[in-house]
């Protein structure tokens, strides 16, 4: 098929770009081909036409150049990346096809328009590398900050579960990253998978490791290549180690709600929907950093903790603070848009209001008198000369284009001022005209206008045409009622004012990105700045809401105790009414390592595990913590199996899911770690899943020794406290009234004597008639009866109780069958205390299938 050499550009240009949609610039259009418009047609709801004609039509879509950006935003949104083709050179001085280029390559990870972006959501995008001992390394960055983090893994679930901390909305990765690891990632983070051919050659100072370097350089080459500007703004990587923070998996950080709800995925009913207070968006995204990133550093945390008091105690101090940084908008984002060129006048008046708060702003932070505050502002630069140069240059008004005028002050710059006025009095000249024409003329109607195309004229209808003086007009233009014409001195005053319009908006466009250039070199005073205002932000937050909770600031000791009194749940207490949240004690230490908790469903179990869980990651986050009295040692991790859902996407069931999150918790937790298991072995048969459970908890106990809250309803467990020396029951009470249950929240030592669970599915409405059968059950059961049921149930039920060794009267245990003297050898032969779960579980699996092939 024969194409023109338009669509020979597009072709050319649209090869170099397979893996985005190519918006190529055709007059006032963005024009779609081929796939693309296919696609794009669906995807945006747009008209699908065509270009040519017959066998040769091709697809066709477009949208409007000046309400691009929605369209764009849409399909980002949904994963896809655009090419954004434009002319670059003038249509009038090209010979032949305009001459096109892609200017920026978007994608889900290098967004920089800010309005696309929650104002304290981070925007990161990752690298990921492999090296040859199956470490990985990652680099992740938000460019509309110019934040950049470089960290080494030493696993693949390490990996996802770093990532998952900065869910990222792509993830770059090299060809050598084998296909499966690719295909993992994509479905593990549901991110956008992009490749890149070679990392940028960049010597980082503070990189001495290939792998980071690796990564770093792949991530900035990506970015050069996609963006195709300045990134003055990035900042150099910061090498971290996992470690150094307090690790919460994946799973545990979905679990335990930290920044979403698992039902809605919002942020309400969260632990930072409680906690966000801040008053900024650079302190809103560092809150969500500090939460998903508790410290481990003793020193660290307590110099947190420490200005939180000195804000509590000083509530007139934090008021004023907390005014201050209403006045202050989002430094990190501004100095980005800056580096990008993306800037406009009022972003620069919105720099300029936030400068103006920043002098006032540190003597506030002086006046705390903290050692900790004066040392985090004490090399503070509050960009002064850049504050006055604003104020001298950008108009109070000014528009959102930079190319409309009206940007820049008067006064700033002497030949625009000279320019603005002649136009200024061309125009009084050219207003003073027209009376002075009506006058000599005699004509009441006659207009003195303005056309883009023709310019200025003097309009008189046919009707006065005879009352013109002979020869005063030259005619210009002939109009079906009127005729219009110019003068010598019109045109010479036309020719001054277009003129003056034209150099103008030149010159002042000129001056804006002169003025662009020198904020540049404010960028990193800029960031600077933004950090200590982020963190004040956040330490102002964590005093206000702890002052209003009634929150406590926590102790740390190196003992290994937990003692927090009267604990509660930070963001159960906020959903009920004032004081009905029924507080708990919880009390831990060497000897009471692991509490097996028991009780009726419903009755708080969870929350009461979750809620240690949150106040430890508050605790060292550095924010008060609800409780009377919190001690609390120092955890290095938290593991969490809360909860029960399918994970389709992977083929897993509930228990399959339940088991590996199990596994992953006993073969990476330390004696630092907090390990919560709530109701493990439900999703399997009861002797199954109870004997999962007892070998978990006995496995815990004698090789991890975490500190353990594990809740479940096999009331049979309750027996280990008397054989294991560092586990204690503890039960939640509930007590029955004229045979109804009340469930009473409260946390006592001891086990419970039933779930109540019959009494649960009474709250929930089930029909009169399955409870009312569902306690006559229970009763035949407690009597031993065994139930009522058809032939097969009860046949079913008394397999199921069938000890493993049955021998009949007078026979001796050399009588045995032969398959269950193995049997019993190989269970005689298994070391229980030295078996995962999972080794367990199999060993269950092959004694069931010995019994069923005997």
């Amino acid at each position: 098929m024969a194409t023109t050499p338009m669509m020979e550009q597009y072709l050319q240009i649209k090869e170099e770009y397979q893996d985005a949609f190519l918006f190529f610039r055709l007059g006032d259009f963005y024009e779609l081909f081929h796939d693309d418009a296919l696609l794009a047609a669906k995807e945006l709801e747009i008209t699908l036409t065509g270009r040519g004609k017959g066998e040769e039509k091709i697809p066709m879509c477009g949208v409007p150049h000046h309400s691009s950006k929605q369209y764009i935003a849409t399909l980002i949104d949904k994963g896809y990346k655009v090419a954004i083709c434009e002319q670059t050179e003038d249509p009038a001085q090209a010979k032949g096809v305009v001459k096109r280029d892609v200017v920026q390559v978007i994608t889900p990870g290098t967004v920089m328009e800010t309005n696309d972006l929650g104002a304290k959501e981070n925007n990161y995008i990752a690298a990921v590398c492999e090296d040859g001992s199956g470490h990985f390394a990652m680099a992740a960055a938000d460019t509309t900050t110019g934040e950049m983090f470089v960290t080494k893994l030493e696993s693949y679930s390490a990996l996802v579960s770093e990532a998952f901390g900065y869910r990222p909305k792509e993830i770059v990765v090299a060809d050598s990253l084998s296909k499966t690891r690719q295909a993992q990632l994509e479905t593990d983070l549901a991110v956008t998978l992009s490749y890149a051919d070679a990392a940028e050659d960049r010597c980082e100072e503070n990189l001495s490791d290939p792998a980071l370097q690796n990564a770093s350089g792949l991530l900035v080459g990506y970015l050069n290549y996609t963006m195709k500007r300045s990134l003055d703004h990035l900042q150099e990587p910061k090498f971290y180690l996992p470690q150094e923070f307090m690790t919460i998996d994946l799973h545990s950080k979905r679990n335990l709600e930290l920044s979403e709800t698992l039902r809605d995925k919002t942020k309400k009913g969260s632990l930072l929907g409680v906690l966000d207070r801040t008053s900024t968006a650079m302190g809103g995204r560092l809150l969500k950093h500090w939460l998903e990133k508790p410290l481990v550093n003793e020193t660290s945390i307590n110099e947190r903790h420490s200005l939180v008091a000195a804000l509590i105690e000083q509530f007139f101090t934090r008021e004023t603070l907390k005014e201050q940084l209403r006045g202050v908008y989002d430094l990190e984002r501004l100095a980005g848009r800056v580096a990008f060129g993306n800037v406009n006048g009022r972003d620069l008046l919105q720099l300029k209001q936030s400068l103006g708060c920043i002098p006032e702003m540190l003597e506030t932070m002086r006046s705390l008198n903290h050692p900790g505050a004066d040392q985090m502002i004490a090399d503070a630069d509050d960009a002064r000369p850049l504050k006055e140069l604003l104020e001298q240059a950008i108009h109070e008004n000014c528009p959102v284009s930079i190319t409309e005028g009206n940007v820049i002050k008067d006064g700033y710059s002497e030949q625009l001022d000279r320019y603005r006025d002649a136009m200024t009095n061309g125009r009084t000249w050219i207003a003073s005209l027209e009376r002075q024409e009506r006058e000599i003329t005699g004509i009441k109607s006659l207009k003195v206008g303005f056309n883009k195309v023709f310019g200025y004229y003097i309009e008189v209808t046919r009707a006065n045409l005879p009352y013109l003086p002979e020869g005063r007009y030259e005619r210009k233009q002939t109009l079906a009622n009127a005729e219009r014409y110019i003068t010598e001195e019109l045109k010479e005053k036309e020719r001054t004012i277009l003129e003056a319009e034209e150099k103008s908006e030149k010159l002042e466009h000129e001056l804006f990105l002169d003025i662009r250039e020198r904020v540049k070199a404010y960028i990193q005073p800029l960031q600077d700045l933004a950090r200590i205002i982020s963190t004040f932000d956040v330490l102002t937050s964590f005093a206000d809401v702890s002052e209003d909770r009634r929150f406590v600031r926590p102790s740390f000791n190196q003992a290994g105790r937990l003692d927090v009194s009267s604990a509660r749940h930070p963001v159960v207490e906020t959903m009920i009414d004032q004081g009905k949240y029924v507080p708990n004690d919880i009390c831990m230490n060497g000897s009471r390592e692991m509490l097996l908790i028991t009780g009726p469903n419903m009755s708080g179990k969870s929350t009461y595990m979750r809620q240690l869980a949150l106040i430890a990651i508050m605790a060292q986050a550095g924010c008060c913590v609800p409780a009377d009295k919190a001690d609390l040692p120092i955890f290095d991790q938290i593991f969490t199996r809360i909860g029960a859902a399918d994970d389709l996407s992977q083929g897993q069931s509930t228990f399959m899911v339940e088991m590996i999150e199990t596994q992953h918790a006993v073969n990476n937790a330390t004696e630092n770690s907090l390990i919560l298991l709530d109701e493990i072995g439900r999703g399997t048969s009861t002797y199954d899943g109870m004997s999962l459970a007892q070998s978990i908890i006995e496995y815990i106990h004698s090789h991890v020794r975490a500190k353990t809250l594990f809740s479940t309803h096999y009331h049979e467990l309750t027996h280990l406290a008397g054989k294991l020396d560092r586990l204690e029951n503890v039960h939640v009470r509930a007590k029955e009234e004229d045979g109804n249950v009340v469930f009473l929240h409260q946390v006592m030592d001891g086990p419970a004597d039933r779930s109540y669970g019959i009494y649960v599915a009474q709250l929930a409405d089930l029909p009169d008639e399955i409870i009312s059968r569902a306690k006559h059950i229970l009763a035949e059961f407690e009597n031993g009866a065994g139930g009522e049921g058809t032939e097969e149930q009860t046949n079913e039920q008394k397999a199921d109780q069938i000890p493993l060794f049955q021998i009949e009267q007078g026979n001796s245990e050399e009588e045995l069958p032969a398959h269950l003297a193995e049997i019993k050898a190989e269970i005689a032969r298994f070391n229980l205390l030295q078996t995962t779960p999972l080794e367990a579980m199999q060993l269950l699996e092959r004694l069931q299938q010995k019994l069923t092939d005997s």
